[in-house]
C-alpha cells in the first residue's frame, strides 16, 4: 500500500463533509453518539489482527505493546460512551425566573455546553493507536459531537489509512453522518486545514517546536481557534533521604525501568532523578542501566534527535557520564548522566532540555533548601514525582506546593510512565507541557476541550434544546436553582 499526500481538492471535500456533518452530529442524543463510539471500539478490536502487524512494520514497536495499545484505544472509546450516557459533561445549569431576586429581578437562564464544530487532530508517532488515529483526541472530540479531521503522522501512514477506513465504516454503519471522521496525509494538508475557517479547534501531541509552530498558526488566524498541544515534559522525580534509607535500591530499579520503558519514548518518561548527596545508589543505577537491552526507536529521525541531545548533554562540563549507551543494529542502549543541583541552578537552560529517548540525569542535592530551589527551576511539566516516607510528611508541603504550580499530575511513591484512562486523570500541565494547562488529553474531562457554553434567556420551551427543558427526558444531572438533581427519563 502506498499512501499519497492529500491533495487540495481532496482536502476541500473532507472539510466540506465535516462542516455538513457538524449540525446533524451535534443534534444526536448523547446515547446515540455513545452507541457510535462503542461500534467504533468493537470494530477496532475486531481488526486488531490486521492492524497490529501494520503497526509493527511501521513503528518497530513490539507486538505485546501494540496489542495492549489497541485495547487501551477501544477502552477509551467505551469510557467516553459511558460519559455520554452519564451526562454531566453537558454541565446543564438552570436558574428559573425570579421576580423577587435582588438587586434586580432575574430572567429565566439556562446554560449548557455545545460542540465547537469540526476539529483538526494531529496524530502522534510514539503511540500508533492510543495517541494516533483512534486516540484520545479523536475519541473525546467525537464524544463531544464534533467531526474529526485526523492529520496522520508520517511515521505510520499505512496504519493510519487503514485504521481510518475501519473507523469511518463503523461510524457510518452506526448512524453517524457522512463526514464525521476522515484521515488526511501530509504536512501541507495539515497546515492548510489549520488555517481553514471551517476548522474550529486543533489538537496535537508531539515536539515543542512543531507544536508551537502550529499554535502560532491557530492563534494568528483571522478567527483564532483553541489549539490544545501536548509539547514536552521532563517529569522530575524527587527522593528524600528517608526514602533512600528505607528502599533506595527499589527506587533505583524503578527509576531505570521507567525511563527506559518503550526506549524512553513516553511523554511521561522521568528525565531527572533528584537524590541526596551520599545516596550510595550509583553502582545500583549503573548496573541496572547496563542490564537494559538496546531497543529500537520509532524512526531514524527520532533516533537521530535523541542522539543529538544526549551527546550535547553528555558533553557539558557540568555533567558526568555514568553510562553512555551505544546506537547500533540492535537498537539504542540507555544513557545515564549525573550532575548536581548547584550546577543545574547555575545553568538551567542547558541541563533542562528534554531528551526524547532512553537518556536521563541523576541530580544530587545538598539539603532541603537546595531541593526546593531546584524544583522552582522547572517550567511546566506533565508530571512531578516525590518518593518519601511517613516521617517526611510534616516537611513535604513546601515541595508539593512548588510542584503543584509546575505540573498537572503529582505522584507519590510511584513512577510517571503509565497514564490511566479514567474519570479523574489529568494529562496536561503548564506550558511547555501543554498549550492549555486547564485541560487534559486523557480521561473523560478531555471532552471539555471541544465544547463551549451557551446560555438561553427567557426562551420558550419548544425552542430550547432537549437538555434544558423543564422535563428532564434525558435523565441528566442538572443544577436547578442551585441544587443538583437527576430526574428519571420520561
Amino acid at each position: 500500500m502506498t499512501v499519497s499526500d492529500t491533495t487540495s481538492q481532496e482536502l476541500d471535500a473532507v472539510l466540506a463533509a465535516a462542516t455538513a456533518a457538524a449540525g446533524p452530529l451535534a443534534a444526536l442524543r448523547p446515547a446515540e453518539r455513545a452507541r457510535q463510539l462503542r461500534a467504533a471500539a468493537d470494530a477496532l478490536d475486531a481488526a486488531a489482527g490486521e492492524l497490529v502487524p501494520l503497526a509493527i512494520e511501521e513503528s518497530s514497536l513490539p507486538e505485546q505493546r501494540l496489542t495492549g495499545e489497541v485495547a487501551r484505544s477501544s477502552g477509551q472509546l467505551r469510557l467516553f460512551a459511558d460519559a455520554l450516557e452519564e451526562g454531566s459533561y453537558l454541565e446543564v445549569i438552570i436558574d428559573t425566573a425570579d421576580a423577587d431576586a435582588k438587586p434586580v429581578p432575574r430572567p429565566d437562564l439556562r446554560r449548557m455546553l455545545v460542540p465547537l464544530g469540526p476539529v483538526l487532530v494531529f496524530a502522534a508517532s510514539n503511540f500508533p493507536f492510543a495517541f494516533s488515529v483512534p486516540g484520545g483526541d479523536t475519541a473525546s472530540a467525537l464524544a463531544a459531537g464534533a467531526p474529526v479531521v485526523l492529520k496522520a503522522h508520517p511515521g505510520h501512514p499505512k496504519l493510519s489509512e487503514r485504521t481510518g477506513e475501519i473507523l469511518v465504516e463503523a461510524l457510518r454503519a452506526a448512524g453517524a453522518p457522512d463526514g464525521t471522521f476522515a484521515v488526511i496525509h501530509g504536512m501541507e494538508a495539515g497546515t492548510t486545514a489549520l488555517t481553514d475557517p471551517r476548522i474550529k479547534a486543533g489538537a496535537f501531541t508531539g515536539s515543542e517546536r512543531g507544536g508551537r509552530a502550529l499554535l502560532d498558526i491557530a492563534t494568528s488566524r483571522a478567527e483564532p481557534i483553541p489549539f490544545y498541544g501536548e509539547l514536552g515534559s521532563l517529569n522530575p522525580v524527587f527522593v528524600t533521604p528517608a526514602a533512600v534509607s528505607a528502599r533506595g535500591e527499589a527506587i533505583a530499579d524503578g527509576y531505570v525501568a521507567s525511563f527506559t520503558l518503550g526506549t524512553g519514548q513516553f511523554c511521561t518518561k522521568p528525565g531527572l532523578l533528584f537524590l541526596p548527596e551520599g545516596h550510595g545508589l550509583e553502582y545500583r543505577l549503573v548496573e541496572a542501566v547496563r542490564g537494559t537491552s538496546p531497543a529500537g526507536m520509532l524512526n531514524d529521525r527520532i533516533r537521530g534527535g535523541h542522539a543529538e541531545v544526549r551527546d550535547k548533554l553528555a558533553g557539558l562540563g557540568t555533567v558526568r557520564t555514568l553510562v553512555h549507551g551505544a546506537d547500533g543494529d540492535a537498537g539504542v542502549a540507555p544513557t545515564l548522566l549525573a550532575t548536581t543541583a548547584k550546577q543545574l541552578l547555575a545553568d538551567p537552560d542547558a541541563l533542562l532540555e528534554e531528551c526524547f529517548g532512553p537518556t536521563s540525569i541523576v541530580v544530587e542535592y545538598s539539603d532541603p533548601d537546595e531541593l526546593l530551589a531546584a524544583a522552582e527551576a522547572f517550567g511546566g511539566n506533565l508530571t512531578a514525582t516525590v518518593h518519601a516516607e511517613d516521617a517526611d510528611t510534616p516537611t513535604l508541603a513546601p515541595l508539593l506546593d512548588r510542584l503543584r504550580d509546575r505540573a498537572g499530575r503529582l505522584l507519590y511513591n510511584g513512577w510517571p510512565t503509565g497514564v490511566s484512562v479514567a474519570w479523574a486523570m489529568h494529562h496536561g500541565g503548564p506550558y511547555p507541557a501543554t498549550t492549555a494547562s486547564v485541560h487534559t488529553s486523557v480521561g473523560t474531562t478531555a471532552i471539555r476541550r471541544f465544547l463551549r457554553p451557551v446560555c438561553y434567556q427567557n426562551t420558550p420551551q419548544a425552542l430550547l434544546p432537549e437538555a434544558l427543558r423543564d422535563e428532564n427526558t434525558l435523565g441528566l444531572p442538572r443544577r436547578v436553582n442551585g441544587t443538583v438533581t437527576t430526574a428519571d427519563v420520561a
